[in-house]
């Protein structure tokens, strides 16, 4: 639990740090899968320095997943919103209103239910077809955001959110089905590398453009959804006994606290301070 928390602070700061950056370029193609986007933003110190988290959060994650059950990790990576909303209230000098703040105290109260009731891990290995199906869902989120650049920007946000929240699910799922990265039989592996890069080059052209309140809710419901129900139905993930309504409450607590917290997955940069107006000439 405590890796799933200081994952979700990695990730909640990193998106500070690639907000500023990835606005600071050029958008180029507005292709839902912009590599030379990435490569762009990736000369931004600020981004470099947000990779550097999103690498130490990706560990924390990992940890996490051989420990917890899937469904706690992704309402804690979902709960980096709630990170993200306070670094930028002090970073970036953005105001919280009361009912932001109170929905911060929602997520921790959420992630407080799960952590009383989540049992461990699931033993289930999951079978030859759920690991080429990741590697499928993984190809599809590649298709989907090609697809996607060409919408008006409204449904291209929460298509790309979507899309990088699907691909950053089944990296969560397929960590589990990984037993060693030098088995490259696998097909679980093969979907784990494909998921995290078009989750990632989707997520960086949604920050780029359109509403980011809408790309961030796509982004936190395909992150948490899908992959908590697989690893309880394929995977044997289960709660302490007799919790199972404390850690179905929790999770819903969580998710719906960072749905709130949405317009905070990319916060705008600060305004440029407005030039001085000249003083008047003295008069003749």
């Amino acid at each position: 639990m405590i890796c799933s928390l200081g994952a979700a602070v990695c990730f909640g700061t990193a998106s500070v740090l690639q907000a500023v950056a990835t606005r600071s370029v050029e958008p180029g193609s507005g292709s839902g899968v912009d590599a030379a986007l990435l490569l762009r933003a990736a000369r931004q110190w600020r981004y470099v320095l947000g990779l550097g988290l999103d690498a130490a959060g990706f560990v924390l994650q990992i940890v996490a997943l051989r420990h917890v059950p899937i469904y706690v990790v992704g309402a804690a990576l979902a709960a980096s919103l709630a990170v993200t909303a306070v670094v930028a209230s002090r970073l970036m000098a953005v105001r919280l209103s009361r009912a932001e703040w109170a929905a911060v105290g929602v997520v921790c109260a959420g992630l407080l239910m799960l952590g009383l009731a989540a049992g461990k891990e699931g033993t289930g290995t999951g079978s030859l077809a759920l690991e080429l199906g990741l590697l499928g869902v993984a190809a599809l989120v590649l298709l989907v955001g090609a697809v996607a650049g060409g919408l008006p920007d409204g449904p291209r946000a929460l298509v790309l959110g979507l899309g990088s929240g699907t691909g950053f699910g089944v990296v969560e799922v397929s960590v589990r089905l990984v037993d060693s990265l030098w088995d490259v039989t696998n097909p679980a592996l093969y979907a784990l590398l494909l998921g995290g890069a078009a989750g990632f080059l989707l997520l960086t052209s949604a920050l780029a453009r359109g509403s980011v309140t809408v790309a961030t809710a796509g982004l936190v419901l395909g992150e948490t959804v899908g992959p908590a129900v697989v690893g309880v139905v394929w995977l044997g993930d289960r709660t302490r006994e007799g919790l199972t309504w404390l850690a179905v409450t929790g999770f819903a607590v969580a998710v719906a606290g960072s749905l709130a917290l949405s317009r905070f997955g990319e916060p705008e940069a600060p305004p440029a301070p407005r030039a001085q107006t000249p003083p008047a000439p003295p008069p003749p």
